[in-house]
């Protein structure tokens, strides 16, 4: 069942769920656990963000990492943002206008054991995260201290 307004239609937020489903329902099974894995969140946060019944919007962090785990063609990420921006009219705009970020990669040891697999990808993404909150966190700092960067 999908959310939808009094005037019977769906919501941009139920609309934006509605393709990220259609998207991973068409991909191999597994693609849930590798996106909870990525995004560092259980599989029952994956549920909710896919379930147009649910009012959980998706998080902006999380938006490049869906795409590059589900594999979204050209049309379907367009599709998505166009529904995502009417859910959220100016989230997009606002973290296009932030400091912009690089991906690295970084190889590890197979431990031979998926959950240790998946526990050592959390803590660097959780480091990763934690970098970045730490910088972000300093540059509202220095912008509120009118002595400025040390």
């Amino acid at each position: 069942m999908s959310e939808q307004d009094s005037s019977g239609a769906s919501s941009p937020l139920a609309d934006y769920k509605a393709i990220l489903r259609a998207v991973i329902d068409s991909r191999p099974s597994g693609t849930r656990q590798r996106l909870a894995e990525a995004i560092g969140k259980n599989r029952s946060f994956i549920s909710q963000i896919i379930n147009p019944a649910y009012p959980t919007p998706i998080p902006l962090q999380h938006l490049e990492t869906i795409f590059h785990i589900c594999h979204f063609s050209p049309p379907q990420q367009q599709a998505f943002l166009t529904a995502y921006r009417a859910a959220h009219p100016g989230r997009l705009e606002e973290a296009e206008t932030q400091r912009p970020t690089r991906r690295i990669i970084v190889e590890l040891p197979d431990f031979g054991d998926d959950a240790l697999n998946a526990h050592a990808d959390r803590i660097i993404t959780g480091v990763a995260r934690g970098i970045s909150a730490l910088i972000s966190a300093n540059e509202n700092k220095d912008e509120s201290d009118p002595g400025g960067k040390p």
